[in-house]
């Protein structure tokens, strides 16, 4: 009844049916990882931004590693920014995808201490970007700092190469060892995204909250996985059950005899 089954044709498709159902059900728990893990980023973040303001020397000091727990924590800090060592992050973008530069600039704490700050975008301003932008001063003086705490960019966690070469005061990376390196001082580890004071005429331009990873479609995309997979078996015996059919069809339709002929 079945013996179609055997066929070459009929082998194939089977082991093409066996084998994607556990695909798609391994399909299916890689999506729910990743959604798992993307719904951990946000409650991770959401706690973070909710968090109290800290001095940020309780969550870093000079050569510590920032944690995905301190990052994005609000910290504050009592110094004055030291614009003649500012420099500027090449090919950053602002939320509309203009390229331009962050603003980075040391801030020396009352202890003799250097936060590294990130007070915001500002666009390039040539097609070269081979001089030193004009950027508006920051408050002089001793000054309060807020900021979103952040750790140390690496080529490994952004994708961006550490190029050499660049034009003076310009750089790829924001990294508070090569910081400390070219300011011949202690820096804490990882940099501020600046929060308050605002600047005037929102110049530099701050950079925004970070926003939810959007977990429910990795959510509906395991879902759909699963759902394939047990589609799979379904749609494989249909397809049995009509070659059924259509072979017991062919088997019953018999040629009409011939009429005899009439003289």
């Amino acid at each position: 009844m079945y013996r179609f089954l055997l066929s070459r044709q009929w082998v194939i498709l089977t082991l093409v049916a066996v084998l994607l159902i556990p695909t798609m059900i391994r399909l299916g728990l890689w999506q729910m990882h990743r959604y798992e893990e993307r719904t951990a980023r946000n409650d991770l973040v959401a706690r973070a931004l909710e968090a109290s303001p800290v001095p940020v020397e309780s969550l870093t000091a000079p050569g510590k590693k920032i944690t995905t727990r301190e990052r994005y924590r609000t910290v504050t800090a009592k110094g004055r920014f030291d614009t003649d060592h500012e420099v500027v992050v090449r090919r950053r973008t602002d939320g509309d995808d203009n390229i331009g530069y962050h603003v980075l600039t040391p801030f020396l704490l009352d202890d003799g201490k250097v936060m590294l700050v990130n007070r915001g975008w500002i666009p390039a301003d040539g097609p070269s970007q081979t001089e030193f932008p004009e950027i508006p001063a920051p408050p002089r003086g001793e000054i309060t700092v807020t900021g979103r705490l952040m750790p140390d960019e690496t080529t490994e966690a952004s994708g961006i190469k550490d190029l050499e070469g660049l034009p003076d005061r310009q750089i790829m990376l924001i990294n508070s060892e090569q910081q400390a390196e070219r300011l011949d001082a202690p820096v804490l580890g990882g940099y501020v995204v600046l929060k308050t004071p605002e600047p005037k005429n929102n110049t530099p331009q701050l950079i925004g909250k970070p926003g939810n990873e959007n977990a429910a479609l990795n959510y509906a995309y395991a879902i759909q996985w699963w759902l394939f997979a047990a589609a799979v078996p379904v749609g494989w015996w249909f397809l049995v059950r009509r070659e059924k059919r259509e072979r017991e069809a062919g088997e019953d339709v018999r040629p009409a005899e011939a009429e005899p002929a009439t003289v």
